[in-house]
């Protein structure tokens, strides 16, 4: 999928996640909708805004559970002594996750179910009492311990979304130029063999694990960000390119 068609792909897919986070979260103060995806500013010499990073944002979605009429479907935190908001990268996740509460809860309201919502209207959702979580695909935290272990980091527990990308893999649209994240390892191998294929100069390998909630928090706070030019690839896409990255 070239550069264009993936900005129309996702254009579409914002929209509808769009409408239903309006619905679900109506009562909750949400800035209004941002403008189309990837219209980044370059040369940033501050901090990123919020609404700068909901922008790199768009058009990535996560999976949430809500009743029959769009609100929230909360769990008990047991330990916490708080409600939690989850919010799973893989749809099947939530569906686990809705089969599990009504199964425990007899009372669970009928109609409820599973609804996608963009992240980037949730990434920094607030409200008393409640306490949000986004929840990583487990395949895809193996997959960054792994490629971790491979670059010579002790091997451990992995924290947070992690998010993959390569040095060999740049998009140009417009003479800009872009580092997209992946939320999928895979979608980034399909991406460099694609890559690959087209220049006959970019090789497969050289990827890199971060995690995304270390990445949001640099760019919120850190003037001269090493994340200034990238972009937010929604698992399942993967992107050619024009340019190696070198």
């Amino acid at each position: 999928m070239n550069f264009e068609n993936f900005q129309k792909a996702l254009s579409e897919f914002q929209t509808h996640c769009n409408n239903v986070v309006q619905n679900l979260t109506a009562n909750l103060n949400l800035r209004p909708n941002p403008p189309p995806w990837a219209r980044i500013a370059q040369n940033a010499v501050k901090p990123m805004s919020t609404e700068a990073i909901e922008k790199r944002l768009e058009g990535v979605p996560v999976y949430a559970l809500s009743n029959a009429t769009d609100e929230f479907l909360l769990v008990s935190g047991a330990s916490t002594g708080k409600n939690l908001g989850l919010f799973c990268f893989k749809k099947e996740d939530a569906e686990a996750l809705l089969h599990q509460v009504t199964t425990i809860d007899p009372l669970m309201p009928s109609g409820s179910k599973v609804v996608p919502v963009a992240l980037n209207k949730v990434f920094q959702l607030k409200v008393n009492g409640v306490a949000f979580r986004l929840i990583p695909e487990f395949d895809q935290v193996k997959n960054a311990m792994h490629e971790r272990e491979k670059s010579g980091i002790p091997s451990g527990d992995f924290f947070g979304v992690p998010v993959f990308q390569s040095r060999s893999l740049v998009l140009k649209s417009q003479s800009k130029r872009y580092r997209p994240l992946f939320f999928r390892k895979e979608d980034l191998e399909n991406s460099l063999e694609k890559a690959a294929g087209q220049l006959n100069r970019i090789k497969s390998g050289d990827i890199e694990v971060s995690a995304l909630e270390d990445v949001i928090k640099e760019m919120k706070e850190n003037s001269t960000s090493k994340w200034d030019d990238v972009i937010f690839i929604p698992p399942g896409f993967d992107v050619s390119t024009d340019s190696n990255g070198q």
